[in-house]
């Protein structure tokens, strides 16, 4: 007969496992959470803290599709707290699911922003950053309105950098996936700014273990005891000290670092961070062909004249 300490410790195992993303699914919201996550090629671990109340500015979604090929993260950031914004979170959340499978990020981005100002009155508005991990070739591809800068730790290069178009000392196979993958004119402005604006996006090659940090302002917006803020480089300076292990661990070991620099106050906003760790996992198998004309519908592109042009 099994004890109760062997079924209490099998209970254990199960709820230490990360919640596996299934094909088509979406899940998240803007209410407090902490959970992992699993999807071909990620291991992830996200946390969200509203201000006040269970329910805040910040909105988070996970989407999976395309036989397990493309996992999605769109992360955003509305103005203010309160009822209000909460329930322009909730239009936002549901306007996400409702555009989730648009392959394109600039596409979806043009789309919220295009309704945002027939819902969000008083000037509110939103940051997004729309993150797609493409599994077959090991590419993350971000469009970002507005909104903070990820953070990445390349294992290649062994160090913490801000991802964007203008990685610094990029090595030339993050460049050529830059240039081959850009698609639109430098516009990006928070949604429900301008209608209409343009977005644009940009991909980087993941190895195995590399790390995304992808937040809300909170974090950077952090202030210690002489009214200091954090901001990005701040923020990049506590994550060069982390070590590196699993998404959890970065992302625990980040936040305790921050509550540090708070002089262990409370946010004063919605806080909410997203680790995402690259484990090399693999799909199911697609042929060529289909590897080429998923990148191609992805990136909002008609054709892709030669293949040897696709990173590798």
């Amino acid at each position: 007969m099994m004890s109760d300490s062997s079924d209490a410790s099998r209970k254990q195992d199960r709820e230490r496992q990360p919640y596996a993303l299934q094909c088509m699914e979406v899940i998240g919201g803007n209410r407090a959470t902490e959970n992992r996550v699993s999807s071909p090629g990620l291991e992830i671990w996200v946390t969200s803290q509203p201000y006040k109340g269970d329910a805040g500015g910040d909105v988070h979604y996970f989407s999976m599709c395309g036989s397990g090929r493309v996992t999605r993260l769109a992360m955003a950031d509305v103005s203010g707290h309160g009822a209000e914004a909460d329930e322009t979170a909730q239009w936002l959340r549901n306007l996400m699911r409702r555009h989730i499978n648009l392959l394109d990020q600039t596409q979806l981005a043009q789309a919220i922003n295009r309704d945002m100002p027939r819902v969000a009155e008083g000037g509110r508005f939103a940051t997004v950053l729309f993150v797609t991990y493409f599994a077959p070739t090991d590419h993350l591809v971000v469009c970002n309105a507005g909104h903070p800068r990820p953070i990445w730790f390349s294992r290649r290069l062994m160090r913490w950098q801000l991802l964007d178009e203008d990685l610094p000392d990029a090595g030339p196979s993050i460049r050529d996936a830059k240039a081959r993958y850009r698609l639109k004119a430098v516009a990006n402005l928070p949604l429900g700014i301008i209608d209409p604006t343009d977005y644009h996006q940009f991909a980087v090659k993941l190895e195995k273990d590399d790390v995304i940090l992808v937040y809300t302002d909170a974090l950077i917006e952090a202030s210690n005891a002489q009214g200091e803020l954090l901001m990005e480089a701040g923020l990049l300076r506590l994550a060069e000290q982390i070590r590196i292990s699993d998404p959890e661990q970065i992302g625990r070991s980040l936040l305790a670092k921050v509550q540090e620099w708070r002089g262990r106050k409370a946010p004063e906003d919605d806080q909410t961070l997203v680790v995402l760790q690259h484990s090399g996992g693999d799909p199911a198998r697609m042929s060529v062909t289909q590897a080429f004309k998923t990148v191609a519908r992805m990136l909002g592109l008609t054709r892709i004249h030669d293949p040897q042009e696709l990173p590798r």
